[in-house]
């Protein structure tokens, strides 16, 4: 039988509680134990463990398949910040702060995010539309492909 890599699965829990990202464990593990581990180890313990995932996906937020260019871009990034406020998720006063600043924006310019993958800057802002009844104006029909892992 193969010898267990998890060490000591309370830590293991205890680093998931604080936040620590799947790299810092990989290097921990390293450090402290001299075992060699990748991200999709630690996401499988996540998963078989029943902890919550760090990230929401939320396909109504963010219906598109973003190119990778696009990923890191202001919009994106505030609709996941609004997706993990819906989700329950905790934030920091600085996400609060600049996601209640961005959706005053969004009022104040009665705007809405749109997004299209075959321009340089990928996402913008434009009127609100008949129908637009949430951050975003959605697309005829969903594009993301990422599957959620906890749905399988």
């Amino acid at each position: 039988m193969a010898k267990r890599k998890i060490q000591d699965e309370q830590e293991v829990i205890r680093w998931f509680q604080e936040g620590r990202t799947y790299q810092w464990m990989i290097d921990e593990y390293k450090r402290k134990y001299e075992i060699e581990t990748v991200a999709s180890m630690w996401g499988n313990f996540r998963r078989r463990r029943g902890l919550d995932r760090r990230i929401t996906r939320n396909d109504d937020l963010i219906p598109w398949e973003v190119k990778e260019v696009h990923r890191w871009k202001y919009p994106v990034a505030m609709l996941r910040v609004e997706a993990r406020l819906r989700d329950g998720r905790d934030l920091t006063d600085n996400e609060r702060d600049r996601l209640k600043s961005w959706k005053e924006t969004l009022t104040e310019q009665n705007a809405v995010v749109h997004y299209d993958p075959d321009t340089e800057e990928g996402f913008f802002y434009i009127p609100r539309r008949e129908g637009d009844d949430d951050l975003i104006h959605r697309p005829a029909r969903k594009t993301t492909s990422r599957p959620n892992a906890d749905k399988r």
